[in-house]
């Protein structure tokens, strides 16, 4: 079932404090990242994912780690029947609720504070989406099996993060990223009630400029020109390139399950 309106809020736990990136208080999140903004319009890395992410976004949708909306903008097409925004950071999902009351989505929305167990115990969704968020919880692997137990049987939790350790940089650190993920270690995180379907590599050309950025540019951050370039040529090159090399390498990695049947809940 959807996220119920007004659904309790008080059971989720409080939030911590890892690695300076946020401040919390109570059961909320302040997030220090300064990076969706200016990824925000990078419209055709979101509608590369977002085309291949597209047939499992059906029925009512759980986007976890919403942010200000940008991801929900382009990939809640008005063929959900609900679509409920996650987000832990009280200032991003106001900006977000401001966002929709000026412009609505085509499918029922709600924006929602917290974090999973700020849901009601009841609420399953038939997708679960994680778009650049899994990166910053400590605990990646106790979140996807949390995020399992929210989907309907054959319910998809998707998942996008960024990819290759090896490029991580200091722009990583000051986000708040723990990590970056490759095929095996993002299916690593595969509980017992999931099915991993597909996991793929994505934005080959863009792992080429990332790599250039970290060794020869030495640049904390990307400016807003770096990333409307990467977006304007980089991404549409990379779908070029990416399944001539079979999605086998990427400056991001998606990854797609399916809730078993036989252990969903009725």
């Amino acid at each position: 079932m959807p996220l119920r309106p007004g659904g309790p809020l008080a059971d989720a736990p409080p939030a911590r404090r890892d690695r300076g990136e946020a401040r919390t208080e109570g059961h909320t999140l302040t997030y220090a990242g300064d990076e969706l903004e200016l990824f925000a319009s990078a419209t055709r890395w979101k509608g590369y994912y977002g085309g291949i992410v597209a047939p499992y976004l059906r029925g009512d949708v759980l986007e976890v780690g919403a942010g200000i909306g940008g991801t929900a903008r382009v990939l809640c097409d008005g063929r959900q029947r609900s679509w409920a925004a996650l987000e832990p950071d009280p200032a991003l999902a106001d900006a977000m609720r401001r966002s929709l009351a000026a412009a609505p989505l085509p499918a029922p929305t709600r924006v929602v504070t917290g974090t999973l167990a700020s849901l009601p115990p009841e609420s399953r969704f038939d997708a679960v989406l994680y778009v650049d968020v899994l990166e910053h919880i400590e605990d990646d692997r106790g979140e996807v099996a949390r995020a399992a137990e929210r989907l309907v049987a054959g319910g998809a939790l998707i998942a996008l993060a960024p990819a290759q350790q090896w490029l991580y940089s200091p722009f990583d650190e000051r986000i708040g990223h723990y990590r970056r993920y490759d095929r095996r270690s993002i299916a690593a995180l595969t509980p017992p009630a999931l099915a991993l379907e597909r996991v793929l590599m994505l934005d080959a050309v863009g792992m080429l400029a990332s790599a250039a950025n970290r060794f020869v540019l030495r640049q904390d951050a990307p400016t807003a020109r770096q990333v409307g370039f990467w977006n304007r040529w980089l991404v549409p090159s990379s779908r070029l390139v990416d399944p001539l090399v079979g999605h086998r390498f990427g400056r991001s990695v998606l990854a797609i399950w399916r809730r078993r049947a036989a252990d969903a809940h009725s």
